[in-house]
């Protein structure tokens, strides 16, 4: 399926992944639609960094994914539609699960069941790799037990197989992608990489952090991005969970070395017990086998970590991307 010229919906629009595929479904000269949290300040998260000649291509529409109505009217006319929209900070998830079930599980069947009720030719579902827990075996492939480890996990598997059960049910076009750990510019300081940077950028002797033995498969957003779109253009991947995986791992305590020594190797590093995860929640080993989008796309990464963890620095090092983060406390 080839997405130039077509009329596509993008939700969370306003968030890290969401505008990153934005851009790139610009430059594929994609009809775009944007739908972005609606907010008292008019803000459309950022997207608003975007120049104007690029948000003169781009029609917002400002809502919320827990309202079936108004999710609807956005699917109108639309060809693909591209569904992040989502809470997905894990430890505000052992504060808030009711909104993650809201808005993760409820918010995926409003977008499901609007595209039910319309002529839309491709849906791709995100899902995430904390849906299978610590690995219980390496590489993790699609067949993977799914693990439930923590309330925002949990809210994922449901809003996984909800978007299962439409396909199987009504035979609509849905294909569940499931990104590992996606780092890059813009991402939330809830994320361990710009809690990391923004502390070392801040000039302070020590850093906080929690457990560095956890591993992840990182994966620099533009590849992430580009995984989705190839997804997307794949008729074979209908119907089919597929992750967006390196098929690298790295600790959380390797991630901070490189980090450390690109930008002050004089830091020292403090446990906290508050950034710490439940035990049993922790989600301790993550590398995912790639596979699957390997031999259904010609998708591979191109970004190695050393690659990507420096143009994500010299992104927060600029002043007007920099302010935007609170170095100083723990973003739940």
């Amino acid at each position: 399926m080839d997405l130039s010229k077509k009329k596509i919906l993008v939700t969370g629009a306003d968030g890290f992944i969401g505008s990153h595929l934005v851009e790139a479904l610009i430059k594929k000269d994609c009809d775009i639609r944007a739908f972005t949290y609606y907010n008292s300040f008019n803000s459309w998260g950022w997207l608003d960094s975007f120049d104007k000649k690029t948000l003169n291509n781009i029609e917002v529409i400002a809502g919320d994914i827990r309202d079936p109505h108004h999710i609807a009217d956005a699917i109108k006319t639309c060809d693909v539609v591209f569904h992040l929209a989502a809470l997905i900070a894990i430890p505000f998830s052992y504060h808030a699960p009711d909104a993650y079930v809201s808005t993760n599980i409820g918010g995926t069947l409003n977008v499901l069941q609007a595209c039910k009720n319309s002529s839309v030719s491709r849906i791709i579902v995100t899902s995430t790799s904390e849906v299978y827990g610590t690995a219980r075996y390496v590489p993790i492939n699609e067949e993977h037990p799914l693990q439930g480890q923590s309330p925002y996990s949990a809210s994922k598997i449901g809003a996984d197989k909800i978007a299962e059960a439409f396909h199987k049910s009504f035979e609509m076009p849905i294909i569940i992608a499931r990104p590992f750990n996606t780092y890059g510019p813009r991402q939330s300081a809830r994320a361990v990489i710009p809690t990391i940077i923004t502390q070392l950028l801040s000039g302070e002797k020590e850093i906080e952090l929690g457990d560095l033995s956890p591993t992840r498969d990182f994966n620099y957003v533009a590849d992430t991005v580009e995984g989705f779109i190839a997804l997307a253009e794949a008729d074979e991947t209908i119907g089919k969970e597929i992750n967006i995986s390196t098929g690298m791992e790295y600790s959380i305590e390797e991630v901070v070395k490189i980090l450390i020594e690109e930008i002050n190797p004089l830091v020292k590093i403090v446990t906290k017990n508050e950034r710490l995860r439940p035990e049993k929640s922790e989600v301790y080993r993550l590398l995912g086998d790639n596979s699957k989008i390997r031999n259904m796309t010609s998708w591979q990464p191109k970004h190695n970590i050393k690659e990507g963890l420096k143009e994500t620095v010299l992104w927060f090092k600029k002043p007007e991307n920099i302010c935007k983060y609170k170095s100083w406390i723990y973003n739940l």
